[in-house]
């Protein structure tokens, strides 16, 4: 039988950076997805390999089963009903198997760690079956999207299926949702895989990815929001790498300089994110209560920003895209860790999509790439349909 599991990816409403200070976020989902799709071999196939397929990267791997057993032995256990942390010295034996293969670029560490994290997650939850594990993606790669939990999430989620742990009805057509249980389970597996890719996760990008609408965080605090109007944005990539690490450790150092004033930049961002968050979850019934919400989160997002340019992690290809939206009269501001990365902007509702595209088209020749996307929709969903289409 073939599953596939779909996941999506997040952007930050409010909140980077200061959040790492006590302030509050918000991060919603957004209607990009990481797709995984999972086939074990018909007894007639006389396949013994553990076979993933990552398309968007053209990069196949494929290990025999009983290698990957041999090289863990039972490190990691068959239990998809207790989640838990792979080792370091397991690290270093399943990033070894993964070097074996000799076909990911030197340059691209990130890819390998996501690697390690799948036969980990497939292991534990699998054994030592063959199988065939099929990734794309809509979201790019390292542009604080949340590329590598809706990964981590999408594959927990289509192990699990077809173990004894989640209880769904693999006779029902289209996209299906996990119950609260299976979720929880989900998000916890997703969460192991999101530690071996990038050491010390918050949690944040991997709840929203599993349970989709909106988070609100503090200070570990994670809770659950639903947006109850549609949102859409502009998610702008100005492909510019960033490291995220440097950018945490610049306002940090900044904070020591001048405490003072950096204390009362974060109390501004939380105040900023505790009044996103029952805005967007406010109704709007016609469309003067939608553009009066939109124009309170514009300014927001305009104060945000500016925050985010005092705590020193805007960067010229970000600013470009401030000042390209702005001439349309629109807000926007960075998500994530800044340096590059990706730019927001509010698509008001009675936007017309002749300004959208004379926007997207302006952003496009300064050599970004645009996505349009809804804000806060549906979460994790699993489908039993037999197509190996992922579109």
């Amino acid at each position: 039988m073939e599953v596939r599991a779909r996941a999506p990816g997040k952007i930050i409403l409010a909140g980077e950076h200061a959040v790492a200070h006590g302030s509050t976020a918000v991060a919603a989902s957004i209607d990009l997805h990481t797709y995984v799709s999972l086939t074990f071999p018909t007894n007639s196939d006389n396949n013994d390999k553990l076979w993933l397929h990552l398309d968007d990267m053209a990069l196949h791997f494929s290990w025999p089963v009983g290698r990957i057993k041999e090289a863990l032995s039972e490190k990691g256990s068959h239990a998809p009903s207790s989640p838990k942390s792979c080792s370091a010295e397991t690290i270093n034996i399943l990033a070894a198997l993964v070097e074996e293969q000799n076909v990911i670029p030197e340059a691209n560490i990130t890819i390998g760690a996501g690697v390690t994290a799948f036969l980990w997650l497939y292991t534990c939850i699998q054994g030592y079956k063959p199988a065939t594990v099929v990734v794309a993606s809509e979201l790019p790669l390292g542009s604080g999207l949340g590329s590598s939990a809706a990964f981590s999430v999408s594959l927990a989620a289509a192990l699990l299926a077809l173990s004894d742990s989640a209880k769904l009805d693999s006779t029902q057509q289209g996209w299906l949702s996990y119950g609260e249980n299976e979720l929880e389970l989900v998000n916890k597996w997703a969460f192991e895989g999101e530690k071996i890719i990038h050491g010390k996760p918050s949690g944040i990008d991997n709840t929203v990815s599993t349970y989709g609408n909106m988070i609100k965080f503090k200070s570990g605090e994670l809770t659950r929001l639903k947006s109850n109007t549609p949102i859409k944005m502009l998610i702008t990539n100005t492909n510019v790498g960033r490291n995220t690490k440097a950018l945490v450790a610049g306002v940090s150092e900044r904070t020591v300089r001048h405490p003072t004033a950096m204390a009362a930049v974060f109390k501004a961002v939380d105040s900023i994110s505790n009044e996103v968050a029952p805005i967007i979850q406010s109704s709007a019934h016609d469309d003067i209560a939608a553009t009066e919400k939109e124009d309170k989160l514009e300014e927001l997002m305009e104060m945000n920003q500016g925050l985010l340019q005092c705590m020193g992690v805007s960067h010229a290809s970000i600013e470009t895209v401030l000042r390209t939206t702005l001439k349309y009269k629109l807000a926007s501001k960075l998500t994530g860790a800044g340096g590059g990365g990706c730019v927001l902007t509010l698509l008001p509702t009675l936007l017309s999509r002749t300004v959208v595209d004379k926007v997207i088209k302006e952003l496009e020749a300064c050599g970004f790439q645009c996505f349009i996307a809804g804000i806060g929709g549906k979460g994790l969903q699993i489908s039993f349909n037999t197509s190996t289409t992922l579109a």
